[in-house]
């Protein structure tokens, strides 16, 4: 599994929220650049970055920072926030980012994200946001009545084939990732699943690593990270080479 150190950016810093809550946000560097050169040179081999302006916006807003993380570092970079339609797709990809995340367009509009992904194959991934067991849009600040599961399942049936996966009930706690949830999603997909939230320790990591889920591809960290709680490199050991 890659352990990807998640980069969001809001008002030009790299901040972290609790539980996808703006009114909860912890700053940790002015610049994103230096969070990401301080992760690729602890080890990391791709960069999670999240463009929450972007996100609340429905429109990317950080892209020339985007620019700057990738021409600043040597590992690839998967970027997600306010990529709503085709256009905005090929601007982030123009940005950089070697992969992009759609969030809130996959979950409204399967068929335009079949489309995306038919277009750049795995390059595509759909972020699942989900508070007890719904989905959760527009940059977590929207609840729905689709189910997680189902709307995992959907998408694979358009063709998408990465996904993130986060629980945003847990998500910046800290407390530990929920791995029930994380089990049935996915259980609803062959696609690679990437999880995010909750994680605050090397256990925590541990008993992601010791799910024995195949299609667990990822692990994205944040403000463990930022906190210093485990190295890089640590994260790293014990999610595999």
């Amino acid at each position: 599994m890659i352990l990807y150190p998640a980069i969001d950016i809001r008002d030009g810093k790299a901040v972290r929220l609790i539980q996808g809550d703006y009114d909860q946000e912890t700053a940790y560097d002015d610049d994103p650049v230096v969070a990401a050169r301080r992760w690729v040179d602890g080890g990391a081999r791709w960069l999670h970055v999240v463009d929450l302006d972007g996100a609340r916006a429905g429109e990317p807003v950080n892209l020339e920072h985007v620019r700057r993380i990738v021409a600043a570092v040597s590992v690839p970079v998967q970027l997600g926030g306010g990529l709503r339609d085709s256009k905005k797709v090929e601007e982030a990809f123009s940005s950089g980012a070697e992969r992009i995340v759609l969030g809130t367009a996959a979950v409204r509009d399967p068929e335009m994200a079949g489309a995306i992904a038919a277009a750049h194959g795995e390059r595509v991934v759909a972020s699942v946001d989900s508070r007890s067991g719904k989905v959760a849009a527009e940059g977590w600040t929207e609840a729905s009545d689709l189910g997680t599961t189902e709307v995992i399942a959907a998408l694979s049936e358009r063709g998408v084939r990465r996904f993130v996966y986060t629980p945003v009930d847990v998500d910046g706690l800290m407390e530990g990732p929920d791995l029930d949830s994380l089990r049935e999603a996915a259980g609803a997909t062959d696609g690679e699943l990437t999880y995010s939230g909750g994680v605050g320790s090397l256990d925590d990591l541990r008993a992601l690593a010791e799910l024995g889920i195949d299609n667990l591809g990822g692990v994205i960290v944040g403000r463990a990270l930022y906190e210093q709680r485990f190295t890089v490199a640590e994260a790293q050991a014990i999610l595999g080479p």
